[in-house]
């Protein structure tokens, strides 16, 4: 009996098992963490590769996007240096929110999606991009190659949501948020931090 190849016989780590793309940077791979129903704030556990519940949310957010990370990349001194307010990378893979037509409500999925701008943003001095993206096949987004092409609303929304998820009553809040970025600029986001995941974890 034959296999198609590559072959796993377990469950690949999410992060260290799967690949960053079919042709990154321009068209990478997303596992999902979070979807848009979510009121629970879901992280991959980096021992396991299973999701782990981080916290309950605790304003009435929720993400407006698909939410995960790009697989077998590493914020570090790389995507720290495209960061000018940043003094290190946040040493997790890079983020990514996904736009979607049809409501995706699972989580822990693998998507084909084509980066076209970001969130530069910074969370207790840590480079912490945001990448936006679309899904590669999508009707309504598909064709979408940069971020002017989509309802400025949606960024917005965006922007509020990370700049309000972590709130706690009485805290000063810990994320900032210094520009929206074009998908150029992204790119040079997922290459550094692929080049960064090559150094910390090898190839």
């Amino acid at each position: 009996m034959s296999f198609p190849k590559p072959f796993y016989r377990w469950r690949p780590h999410p992060w260290h098992g799967l690949s960053v793309g079919p042709n990154p940077p321009e068209l990478v791979h997303a596992y999902i963490e979070i979807t848009p129903f979510d009121a629970v704030k879901y992280e991959i556990d980096k021992e396991t590769g299973y999701l782990r519940v981080d916290r309950p949310q605790r304003t009435s957010s929720q993400p407006p996007t698909l939410y995960g990370f790009v697989p077998k990349t590493f914020c570090g001194p790389r995507v720290c240096d495209l960061s000018p307010h940043a003094q290190v990378g946040d040493q997790d893979p890079l983020d990514i929110c996904v736009l979607s037509e049809r409501p995706i409500t699972r989580a822990e999925v693998i998507l084909n999606c084509i980066p076209i701008g970001g969130l530069q943003m910074i969370d207790g001095g840590e480079a912490d991009d945001k990448i936006i993206a679309v899904l590669s096949n999508d009707p309504i987004w598909g064709d979408v190659r940069t971020i002017a092409e989509i309802p400025q609303t949606l960024v917005e929304r965006l922007r509020h949501y990370f700049l309000t998820y972590k709130l706690r009553p009485g805290e000063p809040k810990s994320t900032e948020i210094y520009k929206v970025f074009q998908a150029e600029h992204a790119h040079k986001v997922i290459a550094a931090a692929m080049e960064d995941y090559v150094e910390q974890y090898g190839g």
